[in-house]
């Protein structure tokens, strides 16, 4: 019998051994009616036999295995995608997940074998049924991979809002304490609250600008007018008062006047130059370069100290990944850079990397006007 109408005539059968391993799925399943761990497995396989009595080409069939198989556009969900769906929903994790199709072909196709002996089973009907689960499996990860991404994403953006309140009053708490002159041991443990309090909030702003841009809505901007000059004059003393140990030397050439929104270049200077203190030679100068040209403004960030290795300077801007250990050590979460070069984006321009022997920079290029 072939495959497609073996499936078929023994939906039932198979569909009892699909539930019977999804129930072995603990804790998620162990709430679960039998409604709930069939879920769609019908449909899976129907499409599964569809899937095997449709002609396809070699080049079709090879791109089927790998999950590669197009999707029409505007097409539903398939049921694969549905299935991943509820599963995350239901508390199942992609291992679960990939563990039902496994058991799958191992049934369908135990099943088949048992039913064609003595006769030797239709080879191409194994081969056609393996591309079709493969494409279901690549179809249901990417789906569930996806759903559950947003959602973390969407807890995270929750959760670095809902925090804000009660650091905001923590902040109001400590400036109040601070302000009482209610001698030094009070004095101390208020700046102490201030200075934690900042690097919370500087915690927080990192977590909900990730968020956004992992949500697709990138760094929010407000455009202005603004001299960077005088903006990077006053952030740059800020730093200096934060870094004692590090000297920061800054040099302005031209004009540096455009619309963008100041707060956030403040933002870019403050995390490229955090990252040079941390990363360069202790106690080496930082240099920051700033040169108005034609149509945009040049910042440049130099730290001294040993090289990037370039595998890791290819990745520098992606999101928790250079200095990773280190990050977790410092209280930090790695995300300096990856928002540094999101802010250049919002504004319309780019930002490089280059280390050698002896020095490191950062170059980014501000347009002075919103590119049109």
């Amino acid at each position: 019998m072939r495959l497609a109408d073996f499936i078929l005539r023994n939906m039932e059968a198979i569909l009892t051994r699909w539930e019977a391993f999804a129930a072995t799925r603990l804790p998620a399943a162990a709430s679960m009616t039998s409604l709930a761990l069939r879920d769609h497995a019908q449909q899976i396989l129907q499409a599964v036999v569809a899937d095997l009595r449709t002609f396809q080409s070699e080049e079709a069939q090879a791109a089927k295995s790998m999950g590669l198989a197009p999707k029409l556009v505007g097409a539903p969900e398939t049921a694969a995608q549905t299935h991943a769906l509820l599963r995350a929903k239901s508390g199942f994790d992609i291992k679960q997940l990939a563990a039902e199709y496994r058991a799958l072909r191992v049934s369908v196709l135990g099943l088949w074998m048992d039913d064609c002996y003595p006769e030797a089973p239709h080879l191409d009907d194994v081969i056609r049924f393996n591309e079709a689960i493969d494409q279901a499996l690549a179809e249901s990860i990417d789906f569930f991979s996806s759903q559950v991404e947003q959602a973390r994403n969407l807890l995270l953006g929750m959760l670095g809002h809902d925090l804000r309140s009660p650091l905001q009053s923590i902040q109001m708490t400590a400036h109040y304490l601070a302000a009482l002159n209610a001698g030094d041991k009070v004095s101390e443990a208020a700046t102490r609250l201030i200075n934690s309090g900042a690097r919370m909030k500087a915690l927080l702003d990192d977590l909900l600008d990730f968020n956004r841009t992992k949500l697709g809505l990138g760094v929010n901007i407000a455009r202005a007018p603004v001299d960077i000059r005088s903006l990077f004059a006053d952030q740059a003393e800020e730093l200096r008062g934060a870094h004692p140990d590090h000297p920061l030397a800054l040099e302005v050439r031209g004009d540096c006047k455009g619309m963008w929104d100041g707060h956030r270049l403040e933002q870019l200077l403050a995390n490229l130059v955090t990252n040079a203190m941390k990363y360069g030679t202790p106690r080496a100068p930082v240099r920051v370069l700033v040169t108005g040209e034609e149509s945009d403004v040049r910042l440049e960030v130099i730290n001294i100290g040993p090289a990037i290795d370039p595998a890791i300077l290819g990745q520098i801007f992606e999101p928790l990944t250079r200095g990773d250990q280190r990050a977790s050590a410092d209280g930090s979460l790695g995300l300096g850079l990856y928002i540094a070069r999101e802010i250049v984006k919002a504004h319309g321009g780019e930002i490089t990397a280059r280390s050698d022997g002896s020095e490191t920079a950062f170059t980014a290029r501000l347009p002075r006007f919103p590119v049109t």
